[in-house]
């Protein structure tokens, strides 16, 4: 299969991948789509309907050859994601190996994420973006691959407390900066999207919103906090990003 797929690609071919690609990208849609409309994330939700999220399989996190293929898939993304619709985000479904489902509690995952995260930017062959800054301690930081901002987000099957971030294989989304140009604090639209979305999130999950979800830019706010949420209120007071770039350059050969 290629790099990158569609939804209209994987409901046609689905039965031609791996059990464990096809019970991923079936529990997503069961989730995203459920009958009851009850996903909180509304975009996301609208993204997948309308065909405008693509999708990547990856397999053992811990391998390094895993982190390439998703930058690889990033690079990718990054040159088409503006002609996949305004709802735009990519969906990576991780192969799971069972040692890690049995022994992996969430924290177990958080550095797992957050190692994947240093990994990929490894064969980043671009500069950072000038307009974003370096320093994750920015209110403005933001993940980038290949010159593009996006926000990262990551649900694993430890998580039971937020359901909505739960899922039963370790999943990875990344969202470009520019969707939220009209879903931001300083348009009627995105206040009202984001009032919305908080509301079925405490439905959703059954408890209040994380401390750590903010507005991007906010005085307070640290994107890469919300990357990664704990099952609880808890939060990390170090960010756990570093550039590694050309630290696996024998990949690039």
């Amino acid at each position: 299969m290629e790099v990158l797929s569609d939804k209209e690609w994987l409901d046609e071919q689905l039965e031609t991948l791996p059990l464990w690609q096809q019970e991923a990208y079936r529990s997503f849609s069961s989730i995203i789509a459920d009958d009851d409309n009850t996903y909180p994330c509304i975009p996301g939700r609208q993204g997948f309907l309308s065909n405008n999220l693509r999708f990547s399989f990856i397999g053992d996190p811990r391998e390094v050859s895993s982190s390439k293929k998703l930058a690889d898939a990033l690079k990718e993304y990054g040159t088409i994601s503006r002609d996949t619709g305004k709802y735009a985000s990519l969906a990576v479904f991780v192969e799971t190996p069972k040692d890690i489902l049995d022994s992996y509690n969430v924290e177990d995952y958080r550095e797992l994420f957050w190692t994947i995260l240093n990994h990929v930017t490894s064969f980043d062959q671009k500069e950072w973006p000038e307009e974003i800054p370096t320093d994750p301690s920015d209110p403005k930081w933001e993940f980038c691959y290949d010159g593009e901002p996006y926000f990262a987000f990551c649900a694993t099957p430890a998580h039971e407390v937020r359901r909505s971030r739960h899922f039963p294989c370790l999943l990875l989304a990344f969202q470009p900066r520019w969707v939220f140009n009209e879903i931001n604090d300083s348009t009627v639209f995105g206040r009202k999207m984001k009032k919305l979305i908080r509301k079925r999130l405490v439905e959703y999950d059954g408890i209040p919103g994380h401390s750590d979800l903010k507005w991007y830019g906010q005085e307070d706010n640290h994107e890469w906090k919300q990357y990664f949420l704990s099952d609880d209120d808890s939060s990390p007071s170090k960010c756990p990003f570093t550039r590694m770039k050309n630290k696996f350059s024998d990949f690039l050969k």
